[in-house]
């Protein structure tokens, strides 16, 4: 049972922690640890500024969760939020039902999405997204006597989510493990991660391995037997791992070959985070889905969609869809994402992220590779990394892997630097809001962390 706190503690740091100890289950969070040390409390935000519970002020360098693509305290965003609200806060799309804002943005996403792509299915995240592709590729495929193509295919290391079948289609292995996964049907490949596993290749040479990979997976299990590949553009958790370019046009080469149905899952990549309104626009993919939450609405409100190709959407029409959600189309969510898309526009972020400040912050982190830590460092617009390393000219990583990573993290947020790591790769995906002065700012404050990780490390 839960402690009462008194009253000359509430609206604290210590009353917060004592609540969520007591009642909060967090995502992605060893529990038990977790309750030792307390949960950082977030107060408020201001543009590209966390503030906590202890007055402390943080540059955001990940954008939330890679997904407040606009910043913060847009209030532009509340007030489309509000006007919806009061207007019609509500209304389900099934019952051969619409609301104004969902018709509307479905129009706005056609027009800014790959060719072909002109039909909409909304839900309220990518990995509920990714559940919905997933039905309606079976749906596919059943309803055109290809009843055979089932498996499911995707790469080591790509987050596509964490219900149940995002999660089977992701290949994380630590989720695998934990819960049974994956499902029947859904099978995983090399990922084209050349710093980690290209060994003596040339990038170029590497990419056409991996992506060879999947033509190798397609005929050992029959092309008759694969439904689809799900990829995202650049893996964002499992280490903003850019691909070699030879890598996309090869896989397109085989998914249209074998018929095998290609989905890009732009969850993260999309909405101007590369310096393309998305990462298919840079790497020339013409998916049959597309997967979009996160920067839709630049977070402020849950949402998200799929972009279904021409001829998937004509023969799904035949039927029932016999799949949805109570908030499909939320008007709020979608009066929101119009409002974000056009401050996107307006403001010419997409561009400023392509011409000049993420051009800007590949220079200043080039500047790191004389660091004795950092063995790689690579970016596309507002998406980045920085490897983390025991030996630079052979590429070897510290033992455990991880460590190093959490602890230059670490060093980071107490130095007023929000970033992530994964594994002993530290990640970074800002407001596309950021300066150069931002940048600016985030390089001092990321080479004190790796400067303090460099001496913590001598005893590794």
């Amino acid at each position: 049972m839960a402690t009462a706190t008194a009253p000359a503690l509430r609206n604290t740091t210590t009353h917060w922690q004592t609540i969520d100890r007591e009642h909060h289950i967090h995502p992605f969070t060893q529990q038990k640890e977790l309750a030792e040390i307390g949960s950082r409390v977030i107060t408020r935000a201001e543009g590209t500024y966390l503030f906590d519970s202890e007055g402390n002020k943080i540059l955001d360098a990940f954008a939330g969760l890679w997904c407040v693509n606009v910043g913060y305290g847009r209030k532009e965003l509340a007030d489309a939020a509000h006007k919806q609200l009061l207007e019609l806060p509500y209304y389900n799309t099934f019952f051969k039902t619409t609301t104004p804002p969902a018709v509307e943005l479905s129009q706005v996403l056609s027009d800014l999405t790959p060719p072909d792509l002109n039909y909409v299915f909304y839900g309220c995240s990518g990995s509920d997204a990714n559940d919905s592709i997933v039905r309606m590729i079976r749906q596919f495929w059943n309803m055109t006597g290809k009843t055979s193509k089932k498996n499911i295919i995707s790469r080591i290391n790509g987050y596509h989510g964490s219900t149940m079948v995002a999660a089977s289609i992701g290949g994380m292995n630590y989720m695998h493990e934990l819960a049974d996964l994956p499902l029947p049907g859904f099978i995983h490949i090399a990922q084209p991660y050349w710093f980690a596993e290209g060994g003596d290749m040339t990038p170029a040479d590497f990419g056409l391995k991996t992506a060879k990979a999947l033509e190798d997976k397609i005929l050992e299990l029959g092309a008759d037997k694969v439904a689809a590949f799900f990829a995202e553009p650049i893996q964002g958790a499992g280490g903003v791992i850019v691909p070699p370019e030879t890598y996309w046009p090869e896989i397109q080469r085989i998914c249209k070959k074998y018929d095998v149905l290609l989905i890009a899952d732009e969850v993260i990549c999309g909405f101007g985070r590369t310096g393309h309104w998305f990462a298919s626009d840079y790497f020339k993919i013409k998916p049959d889905f597309m997967t979009m939450a996160k920067g839709i609405t630049s977070g402020y409100l849950p949402l998200s969609a799929v972009m279904i190709c021409d001829r998937v959407a004509k023969v799904l029409f035949d039927s029932d869809l016999a799949h949805g959600y109570t908030y499909s189309g939320h008007p709020a969510s979608c009066a929101v994402a119009l409002e974000n898309i056009r401050i996107i526009r307006e403001e010419k972020m997409v561009e400023r992220v392509h011409n000049e400040t993420g051009p800007y912050l590949g220079q200043r982190l080039k500047e790191l590779l004389d660091h004795p830590l950092v063995g790689e460092v690579r970016n596309l617009g507002f998406i980045g990394a920085i490897e983390i390393v025991k030996d630079k000219t052979k590429r070897k990583t510290f033992e455990p892997v991880g460590n190093a990573g959490t602890v230059c993290r670490d060093h980071c947020i107490r130095n007023g630097l929000m970033l992530r790591a994964t594994r002993d790769t530290m990640l970074i995906s800002p407001s596309l809001t950021w300066t150069k002065a931002h940048i600016d700012e985030f390089m001092t404050i990321v080479k004190k962390g790796l400067d303090l990780t460099l001496k913590d490390s001598k005893g590794w």
